[in-house]
């Protein structure tokens, strides 16, 4: 979902019009909260995360928080054409690029979960035995049993294609789908279908009552699932609303969010969804 912000020389004037409508009365009421826009993963939203994270944030803080939701690929997009104003993703290669290219500031690390290789009870492919998420993408490829891919450019997709690179394989065929959707809907089509996917834990968990599937493969180091949040450089996008950003950045890093995910799923699941990082 594309969300344009108006021409810079817009942003001055029409911030300069709100101060006057105020100094006028117009009403007598307040300024309005303003609008900030976080682009993120599915993960986060699919998750329940957000749905618990936001409220806390708004509550201390005067911005409204809008979530774009689209996977990590999509959420940097926005973030390079100064769509939005803060991002919170799990791409790291992508994010450091990011940063190298001037287009990010004030990367942080937030959370950690990690990916797992879901599928059919029956496992066809006999994932299970597997030793490794790579061996378990061959043995997926060489039985041909069908895979759900996200094939949407996010941060599960990148992880998805490093681990059919590191396996020598390079998927297609009928048995290799692909959704082009986020990972709650990815999960479900892969339900549906009786297929396998990749998947992060909390997406996961957060579902799995209503999903034919199960956790087949994981542990493997080459799993691990880093989120950080960065904001947009102002210095590309001087219309960014770089304070709400900088506000939120730090709000996901203070020990009140830290806390909290270290027992958000735990109740439920018996574990994290995610585990903090900034500690």
């Amino acid at each position: 979902m594309e969300v344009k912000r108006p021409p810079a020389i817009w942003v001055g004037f029409l911030a300069a019009l709100s101060v006057a409508s105020l100094a006028c009365g117009c009403g007598g009421k307040k300024a309005d909260r303003s609008v900030l826009i976080l682009a993120t993963t599915t993960s986060t939203q699919d998750s329940g995360l957000l749905d618990e994270l936001i409220p806390m944030f708004e509550k201390d803080n005067p911005y409204s928080v809008k979530v774009i939701a689209a996977g990590s690929g999509e959420a940097m997009r926005m973030g390079r054409m100064g769509e939005c104003d803060v991002m919170l993703v799990h791409s790291p290669a992508d994010e450091e690029e990011m940063v190298a290219e001037g287009y990010a500031v004030e990367r942080n690390a937030v959370m950690h979960n990690d990916f797992v290789i879901v599928g059919p009870a029956a496992d066809p492919a006999k994932v299970r035995e597997a030793a490794s998420a790579r061996d378990a993408f061959a043995a997926i490829a060489a039985s041909q049993s069908s895979f759900v891919s996200r094939a949407d450019g996010s941060g599960t997709h990148v992880k998805e294609k490093s681990i059919w690179k590191a396996a020598g394989l390079d998927p297609s065929g009928a048995w290799y789908m692909e959704s082009g959707k986020g990972m709650g809907d990815t999960l479900r089509i892969a339900s549906e279908k009786a297929a396998y996917t990749l998947s992060d834990r909390g997406t996961y968990l957060g579902m799995k009552d209503e999903l034919d599937l199960e956790i087949l493969c994981e542990g493997d180091p080459s799993l691990l699932n880093d989120y950080h949040v960065m904001n947009v450089n102002p210095e590309k996008w001087p219309q960014v609303e770089i304070e709400g950003a900088r506000a939120f950045n730090a709000f996901c890093v203070s020990r009140e969010a830290q806390e909290f995910l270290k027992g958000y799923g735990v109740d439920e699941y018996g574990e994290p969804l995610f585990y903090p990082d900034a500690l």
